[in-house]
């Protein structure tokens, strides 16, 4: 029943959509409305509004390093193991992805997936940011960063934390990214991808 609680309040923090707070506290439009209408940092970068973007990136990245963090916080306290704050991680980032708030239809959860990744061990979050900012600086395409980052980060986990939950979590995350980036990997292969900077769908 505990479990059932952890995975409950995690999956109704990953619905949270900072998108739509930012643009609401900013006055900006739907970001559902305008650019990919994916409620992430990067559409809303499109609004024209940084400040905006940057507390979609904090907020949506900080709802899934909180509700791992506070797994793990909690978990010996109500002698849970490593298994339940993996699923903890994995229903925050599915509340990002299908959101209840807005009908599951949400983002694709590259900022909470980060913010796991850091609640988990900060150099693969930090070595997953490199993967994207390098990418990023070569191609300015952030989906080809994004992609980049997923395909590396249970890599990076892998080394870091060895073969357990948190790797199966994190390989389970970076295939449903790829998944929920298939629209920007047609447009890449068709060279039609926008870069950062562009108008155009992310």
């Amino acid at each position: 029943m505990t479990l059932l609680a952890f995975i409950l309040v995690a999956y109704l923090m990953g619905s949270i959509s900072f998108g739509l707070l930012a643009s609401w506290i900013f006055q900006l439009p739907d970001p559902r409305t305008y650019g990919s209408k994916n409620p992430g940092a990067t559409n809303v970068l499109r609004s024209g509004k940084k400040a905006a973007a940057v507390l979609t990136l904090l907020g949506d990245a900080g709802k899934g390093w909180l509700a791992v963090a506070l797994a793990q916080y909690f978990a010996p306290v109500w002698r849970l193991g490593d298994g339940a704050i993996a699923v903890v991680a994995m229903a925050v980032f599915l509340g990002h992805l299908f959101p209840i708030f807005l009908r599951f239809k949400g983002g694709k959860g590259v900022a909470t997936a980060l913010g796991v990744l850091f609640a988990f061990n900060p150099w693969v979050g930090l070595l997953a940011i490199a993967t994207w900012l390098m990418v990023a600086v070569i191609w300015r395409v952030s989906s080809l960063s994004a992609l980049a980052a997923a395909v590396f980060a249970p890599f990076y986990t892998l080394y870091f934390l060895g073969w357990g939950v948190n790797t199966l979590v994190v390989l389970i995350m970076s295939l449903l990214l790829i998944w929920r980036h298939k629209s920007n990997i047609a447009n890449l292969m068709a060279g039609k991808e926008a870069r950062i900077g562009k108008s155009g769908v992310p």
